[in-house]
């Protein structure tokens, strides 16, 4: 799977997953996702993907939703956790770095919660604090081998 395939199949999950799951009533989603994936997806649901890296550490929090795509290099991971509020960010931050991540949460949302990026040469994390209304507040980890996920796939990718 490409750079450009990887960025589009793992918001194309999720828009499967929260758009059209009711729609699939009666089907398994999942056994959808895998024929739409190539067979290489993990929908954890509520629980970290057994093979999420652990050198990636996540914020304290019941876990939404977590999902796995992809083989090999191309893997991509998305974990989603219930966090205590809007400034979520800067702790989270902190575990990054003591971990051995650079990177710092570069935009902040007018009512809180941000978006940042992270590296340690092994692996690339997207990081989103937001309000995710009777959710509560929520951070929406993104990570992959390599290069921090790009939110929106750029040109010639």
């Amino acid at each position: 799977m490409n750079r450009r395939t990887r960025l589009l199949a793992l918001p194309l999950a999720a828009a499967l997953l929260l758009g059209t799951a009711p729609a699939l009533a009666g089907c398994s989603f999942q056994s959808v996702v895998k024929d739409v994936s190539g067979g290489n997806v993990d929908i954890g649901g509520t629980s970290v993907p057994s093979d999420f890296p652990s050198e990636v550490p996540l914020a304290s929090g019941d876990v939404v939703f977590g999902a796995a795509l992809g083989s090999g290099e191309s893997k991509v991971w998305n974990v989603t956790v219930k966090v205590s509020g809007s400034d979520a960010y800067t702790g989270i931050q902190k575990q990054l770095t003591d971990a051995g991540f650079s990177g710092e949460f570069g935009a902040q949302g007018p009512n809180g919660g941000g978006t940042g990026t992270f590296s340690n040469g092994t692996y690339g994390v997207l990081v989103v604090v937001t309000d995710a209304g009777d959710n509560g507040w929520v951070a929406n980890y993104s990570v992959s081998k390599g290069a921090v996920p790009s939110p929106t796939p750029s040109a010639g990718s």
